[in-house]
């Protein structure tokens, strides 16, 4: 898949499923429960134990799905690499690494890093940035995305942490091209209820839609 259309996906999807546990078992059920309730732009973390294989048997799982699956919390290139030929379909990061951006322009994959001010959001479109993580959302509130954007109206950005189905819509109307959700979608997966996480999943589907529409 082309990197224009990964990034179509991503944007259409309107919500990135952030995948962070403590098994690689886990992760691959969380999966299955995001896609089963609608949500195919999904991003397996490093933090997650033996990750590099969990995104090898993930990608390798849903070849032939919708499913667009990237890696996060990558904190330098040669991680990012390592997932990519691991099958990682995209690279988001916590933070603005410019070396982390120039291996995934070089390998046309798209990359979204991290970034907490109007100077590294700035920073990260001259680097080559194809979508920034504002990041860390819950500090900054989605009011941070309007005031960005009155600057910066081509400022392509992605808030995570601090997105709930209460605020997600505000985030949306607010500019936000997509979000970023992980512990608040996932939280059934701690009491191992995967038809909770399925059930927030559609939930998030579904308000992304109406704030869109509206």
């Amino acid at each position: 898949m082309h990197k224009i259309q990964i990034l179509q996906k991503v944007i259409d999807s309107g919500i990135v499923a952030v995948v962070r546990t403590e098994t690689p078992e886990k992760a691959k059920k969380i999966v299955e429960a995001v896609k089963t309730g609608g949500i195919l732009a999904i991003e397996v973390t490093m933090t997650v134990p033996d990750a590099l294989n969990v995104i090898k048997e993930v990608a390798k799982y849903y070849k032939d799905s919708d499913v667009v699956l990237g890696v996060g919390s990558v904190l330098d290139a040669e991680t990012a690499r390592a997932a990519i030929l691991a099958g990682a379909a995209y690279v988001v990061s916590p933070h603005l690494n410019p070396e982390v951006i120039k291996l995934c322009n070089r390998y046309q994959i798209p990359c979204m890093p991290g970034a907490m001010t109007v100077k590294e959001v700035v920073e990260a479109m001259e680097l080559g940035a194809d979508i920034i993580k504002v990041f860390p959302g819950e500090v900054l509130g989605p009011k941070v995305i309007k005031a960005i954007k009155a600057p910066l109206p081509q400022a392509p950005l992605m808030p995570t942490g601090g997105v709930s189905l209460e605020n997600v819509q505000e985030w949306i109307k607010a500019g936000a091209v997509a979000v970023g959700v992980g512990g608040y979608l996932t939280k059934g997966a701690i009491t191992g209820d995967y038809d909770l996480v399925t059930q927030t999943a559609r939930q998030f589907v579904e308000k992304i839609k109406a704030a869109r529409n509206n």
